[in-house]
């Protein structure tokens, strides 16, 4: 028999959920798995460093996340912004969804906004008479996890040092633990891929196959393409900077990737077996049980070897998920 969802299952006392970060981005614990040997390690983020290679390559996603949580302006209506067709067109999450009928208006910062159209997931396409301000009127969308609503330090801290491209719904958790003063140092180039609400979404079938992934967003530049082709190793920083290298991974060519810009959508699923084509080396967080990113680390480092290193992680009180310390695969 193939594997099944719950052999993706480990136990986590709420208490190791990170609701907030650390004061310093750079003081986060750093575990490091070392795929050969089965040996794991317990250091600091700061270390990371020693774990590269003279010709390795860095990669990473320069998604950029917005304020895409808004609410109406009597309180009734909450929408979650998923994708911005144009600055007047929204795809949105609506609570109440029964209340947001095609032609139903809703104002949010003084905008109307109307109900253009629903789809068949029940997604409501939003038509504003002038762009809202998510600026001043956005909320970010931190994981229900946390427990909380965003507050002020979280524009900063739910957000990579390095962030450029707006779209993004969730960070990109992995870069989260860079300063700039570490990056400079280290060769590293950037690829985005706009995470969206469907990276948390549980899987709820029995098999993995069975699972309908989602889909996000993505570009690569030549530079980039050009960069990891050349590189002795490649070291993704985050499931989502895997994501989009594996979707355009080549397969029985001397390059690993097309050496030309490339953009699009993935809905690259990655679980046991799977051969990786790209990257060689992968830093990210602990990831939610049964959840699609820690089965694509385990296709990785292995099933076991991962459910091992995150019960230790908890046997050591590591901090898990978003806010929390992060884990480098070698």
């Amino acid at each position: 028999m193939g594997l099944r969802t719950s052999d993706f299952h480990y136990d986590l006392p709420p208490e190791l959920i990170a609701s907030r970060p650390l004061e310093e981005r750079a003081a986060s614990r750093m575990m490091v798995v070392h795929r050969d040997s089965g040996k794991i390690e317990h250091r600091m983020f700061r270390d990371f460093p020693e774990y590269l290679r003279p010709d390795d390559l860095l990669v990473l996603n320069d998604t950029k996340v917005i304020p895409a949580r808004v609410f109406s302006d009597d309180g009734k209506i909450e929408l979650l912004c998923l994708d911005r067709l144009s600055p007047l067109e929204w795809r949105c999450l609506v609570r109440p969804g029964k209340k947001m009928r095609i032609g139903k208006p809703v104002i949010v910062g003084g905008t109307t906004g109307t109900v253009v159209e629903v789809f068949d997931n029940g997604d409501r396409l939003i038509r504003w008479e002038v762009p809202v301000d998510l600026d001043r009127h956005g909320h970010l969308a931190l994981p229900h996890y946390m427990g909380r609503d965003d507050e002020m330090v979280d524009r900063e801290r739910y957000q990579t040092v390095f962030a450029r491209e707006e779209g993004a719904i969730a960070a990109p958790t992995a870069g989260l633990h860079f300063t700039p003063e570490m990056l400079e140092k280290l060769p590293h180039a950037f690829l985005t891929l706009h995470v969206g609400v469907g990276t948390f979404r549980p899987v709820q079938v029995d098999t993995p196959e069975e699972h309908e992934m989602h889909s996000e967003r993505y570009l690569l530049s030549q530079e980039t393409a050009r960069r990891v082709n050349e590189a002795e190793r490649v070291v993704a920083v985050g499931t989502t900077a895997t994501r989009v290298l594996e979707h355009l991974g080549k397969s029985g060519t001397t390059t690993r990737l097309v050496d030309e810009e490339q953009r699009g959508a993935t809905d690259i699923f990655i679980y046991p077996p799977y051969e990786f084509r790209v990257i060689g080396g992968l830093l990210t967080n602990f990831h939610l049980p049964e959840s699609t990113l820690i089965m694509l680390v385990s296709a990785f480092a292995g099933r076991e070897l991962v459910i091992e290193a995150y019960r230790e992680a908890v046997r050591e009180r590591y901090r898990f998920y978003s806010y929390g310390d992060c884990m480098l695969l070698v």
